[in-house]
């Protein structure tokens, strides 16, 4: 039986569903995802997705290698792929623009509101612009550990 307030629909049975929305999905979305999925994949059935999606951007997997996630099978996904068809029972937008777009989503039990600032639009050097990016991770980094122990949810590792 599908229990749709607590984002549990199908897929993996006992699940929360965790959506992070961005605007383009291709930087900080895509590496709350993976974070999340790593820390705490026995809790939560994790995905991203944007409103205008761009491609995941180069420095996102470099920065995020660098700090040992792969994102191998990650793309950036259009929200529209998700409307109507899987039920989640936690939105957290880490962009401003993302928090004002979001429609209303039946169903969902808890929506959070994480700012985090795009590096994507950082100009300046090559090292200037990864610095943005690891910036960011380590942000979301932080806001994710801080939200699974507030949870009291185990982190797998770190």
């Amino acid at each position: 039986m599908a229990d749709v307030a607590s984002g549990i629909t199908g897929g993996e049975l006992g699940k929360t569903k965790v959506i992070f929305l961005c605007t383009g999905n291709s930087a900080r979305s895509q590496m709350a995802e993976a974070m999340l999925r790593r820390y705490a994949g026995s809790h939560f059935e994790v995905f991203s997705a944007g409103f205008d999606v761009k491609g995941i951007h180069p420095l996102t997997r470099q920065v995020m290698a660098e700090a040992g996630y792969g994102l191998e099978g990650h793309e950036s996904k259009p929200l529209s792929r998700f409307l109507g068809k899987v039920h989640f029972g936690i939105i957290i937008t880490v962009c401003k623009k993302a928090e004002e777009t979001c429609p209303t989503m039946p169903g969902v039990g808890t929506r959070l509101f994480w700012p985090v600032d795009d590096p994507a639009q950082v100009s300046g050097t090559e090292v200037e612009r990864k610095e943005a990016f690891r910036q960011a991770r380590d942000e979301l980094k932080e806001m994710i550990l801080d939200f699974l122990k507030d949870r009291r949810i185990p982190v797998t590792e770190e």
